[in-house]
């Protein structure tokens, strides 16, 4: 029996494959179980995930003969899980060296943890293999609801998907990510199993993220409003869910979309300077949607690439730090 099943979902990505699963392979524990799940990739994904299983008896995989998304492949392989812990872990991704038994050890320590995650790197297409140090590291574990409440005051995802090991059995009782979700569904997850234990945290480096023009969340939707509301939507089924018995569900939802709203319009005004205009007025709908006050901020199309420029900009930044008091 493993100690950790590690689900690594692919699609079309057979040329990223196998440093993935050699990144879980080498790891110093040796009791993992890797899961291939091929979503009917049209690359060379079957011959690499057949070659590493051939090589090694703790990988195993399967095909899909249609592609039915990776939200649906996600829950499959949640399904599947029968060690004690869980990792997600992107095909274009890896688990840096000491990950797995940096976390075992804080789960040995930490009986109420749910969830443990640390630090990444982002590895750009071509970029050298970082080097990270294998040695432990110290772990700050907090109360899910307090890890609840700063996800909400901060309206971010505060945890890195390929550095999230769980418990099997609160990730069962979690139950499946939605397919309402495609963006925001990690985030959603993280709180619904906050609501199951603590969480744990590390500055230690867990996972090297890859970055490259095809990645997933890159190319699942275009328009940063869309991620906007993603993450509102995201925040609306925690609360309409699990999320609705806490005492403070009201309080931390509206906090969540107020954060949303002013961060909303700062991004608008990034986009609005660069001559995005369009994107700029959709993001302004978003925040005005969720705080009707970022109306009185000026829409500033037409200051762009003028002298009054830097005077707008500090009048902003007045008006925001009102709002947000």
């Amino acid at each position: 029996m493993p100690l950790l099943d590690v689900l690594i979902p692919c699609y079309n990505y057979g040329r990223l494959l196998e440093r993935s699963v050699r990144s879980v392979l080498d790891q110093s524990m040796r009791d993992v179980r890797v899961m291939i799940i091929d979503d009917a990739s049209p690359d060379d994904t079957p011959e690499v995930a057949r070659r590493l299983a051939a090589q090694d008896d703790r990988v195993e995989w399967t095909r899909h003969e249609t592609n039915r998304g990776h939200i649906a492949t996600y829950n499959e392989g949640i399904d599947r899980a029968t060690a004690p812990y869980f990792l997600l872990l992107s095909a274009d991704d890896m688990l840096a060296p000491g990950a797995a038994a940096r976390a075992m050890s804080l789960f040995r320590r930490e009986p109420k943890a749910a969830l443990a995650h640390g630090a990444w790197i982002d590895l750009h297409e071509g970029d050298p293999m970082p080097e990270v140090d294998a040695g432990d590291a110290p772990w700050t574990v907090e109360l899910g609801t307090d890890f609840i409440e700063r996800t909400c005051r901060l309206a971010l995802n505060l945890v890195g998907t390929p550095t999230a090991v769980v418990r099997t059995e609160a990730q069962k009782r979690a139950g499946h990510y939605r397919a309402s979700l495609p963006h925001a569904g990690d985030m959603e997850m993280w709180l619904r199993l906050a609501m199951l234990g603590d969480v744990a945290q590390t500055p230690a480096v867990q996972a090297i993220k890859g970055v490259h023009a095809r990645n997933m969340s890159l190319t699942v939707e275009k328009g940063a409003h869309r991620n906007y509301e993603q993450v509102e939507a995201a925040f609306i089924a925690f609360f309409d869910g699990p999320g609705r018995r806490l005492p403070d569900a009201a309080e931390w939802l509206a906090a969540a979309r107020k954060r949303l709203s002013h961060t909303a319009y700062w991004t608008a005004l990034a986009h609005q300077w660069r001559g995005e205009l369009a994107e700029g007025r959709k993001l302004r709908a978003f925040a005005s949607r969720l705080d009707p006050r970022t109306d009185r901020l000026p829409p500033l199309d037409g200051l762009i690439g003028t002298p009054v420029a830097d005077r707008a900009t500090a009048a902003v930044s007045g008006l925001l730090r009102r709002l947000r008091s």
